[in-house]
């Protein structure tokens, strides 16, 4: 019986503390497209550059973590440069926003879950 209830509070315990964990933000992304293969991004200089030159201007800590970097359309011309950063047990996202002339116009930093180093 007390193995039975030890079992019960420790699956009650992992239980709460999943439900109280902090959810990740909401992805500003969310509804944009993908793009796989086709990266229509390496043949645009001015992105290349840009996103190139936000990544130099990251705090050094950030700047070597930089991991994955993700390539988006939204279907009216906007595109938009997602780069990845796990750091301090949190994986960080930076939204780079493009308008239809190649402008950024917009950058989210936003977190999108949390990992165990």
């Amino acid at each position: 019986m007390n193995t039975t209830r030890l079992a019960f509070c420790i699956f009650l315990a992992v239980i709460i503390s999943g439900c109280a964990a902090s959810r990740p933000d909401p992805n500003p992304l969310q509804g944009w497209n993908y793009c796989f293969s086709r990266n229509p991004f390496r043949s645009n200089k001015t992105v290349l550059d840009d996103y190139h030159d936000y990544i130099q201007k990251l705090p050094p800590e950030e700047r070597k973590f930089v991991g994955i970097i993700n390539f988006f359309e939204d279907g009216t011309g906007q595109h938009a440069v997602q780069i990845e950063i796990p750091l301090n047990g949190t994986w960080w996202e930076h939204d780079l926003i493009y308008d239809k002339e190649n402008k950024r116009v917009k950058v989210i930093k936003h977190r999108n879950g949390r990992y165990q180093s």
